[in-house]
């Protein structure tokens, strides 16, 4: 009977909640993801074949780019900070300014851009289908001896379903299981009562609406990668889609441009250009002690076979 009661408890602790624990087993196939691991980290994908997927979404690094900008083919720079992959089946649209609409259509975006991988749908093919290697790997799943452009996105896209980073501290405690510190408790509270939960909410604490950086006070700064280059109205200068927080100690540095690189200036200019507040010392540590419970587990496939 406590069990019972004690699960109970915790449903109705999550239901209240504005925000969502990963799941512990978020469905792929296994098979595809494995080839998708394999194409993930190969510069093979790529014109001048030195950049691959993990060049810029370094698993050392929360999934995402410790620089700035990435660096693509022939040296070439981006002009917006690359996010996690870490969960990014979860966003409702991927790119900064959500000009993708699934990890699918996500997919080309890298691959076929002049400074990232440069790489047509033909080259990409000829260079699979004349590796033995390749060709073993997708008959053993697939059971054809062609490699299609849709197998390869299809097991990339399996690959990137199994980079979730479920039981963090804090989705253990939504399920009941442990409890926060004091001063996790009460960042968690500053956390909503300074409205930061309107845009971080949710399984990913973000990743679930666009948002304009500077909504309160203007952000003086460039707006590359916004909302405004997909749909050209003036309203969406400067909108975003609202980023995740999960695993958001590792992921440094911060906003579109990579132009922050602490934690603490983050949140600090966040709280002021979008909810209009100026935060103590002692807020901003109670707010990083939240953020640390939102660390999960590494995801399992990154050390599996």
């Amino acid at each position: 009977m406590k069990r019972i009661i004690l699960a109970v408890f915790a449903v109705l602790l999550v239901a209240k909640e504005p925000i969502d624990p990963i799941p512990q087993n978020y469905p792929y196939d296994k098979d595809k993801a494995k080839i998708g691991k394999v194409l993930f980290f190969d510069p093979l994908l790529s014109r001048d074949e030195t950049v691959a997927c993990v060049s810029c979404h370094d698993f050392n690094y929360g999934g995402a780019d410790p620089r700035r900008v990435s660096i693509g083919v022939y040296g070439k720079k981006g002009n917006v900070n690359s996010p996690t992959v870490y969960n990014a089946v979860f966003n409702f649209a991927l790119f900064w300014n959500g000009r993708a609409k699934d990890l699918y259509e996500q997919l080309d975006g890298p691959l076929h851009s002049p400074v990232e991988m440069d790489m047509d749908e033909k080259t990409l093919l000829e260079r699979l289908n004349a590796s033995p290697y390749y060709k073993e790997l997708f008959k053993e799943v697939y059971h054809t001896s062609t490699i299609t452009y849709g197998m390869v996105k299809e097991s990339i896209v399996e690959f990137e379903k199994a980079l979730t980073t479920p039981n963090s501290k804090f989705d253990r405690y939504l399920r009941g299981e442990v409890n926060l510190t004091s001063q996790e408790y009460e960042g968690y509270l500053l956390f909503k009562k300074l409205g930061c939960i309107t845009c971080h909410n949710g399984i990913n604490l973000g990743g679930n609406s666009f948002q304009k950086f500077g909504s309160v006070i203007p952000y003086e700064g460039d707006f590359k990668g916004d909302r405004y280059e997909v749909t050209k109205k003036e309203i969406d200068r400067g909108v975003y889609r609202v980023p995740t927080l999960r695993n958001i100690t590792l992921t440094a540095p911060y906003f579109h441009n990579g132009s922050v690189d602490s934690l603490e200036e983050a949140i600090n200019k966040v709280a002021f250009h979008n909810l209009g507040y100026e935060l103590s010392e002692v807020e901003i540590k109670k707010i990083i002690a939240f953020f640390e419970t939102l660390t999960g587990e590494r995801p399992r496939i990154l050390d599996e076979d």
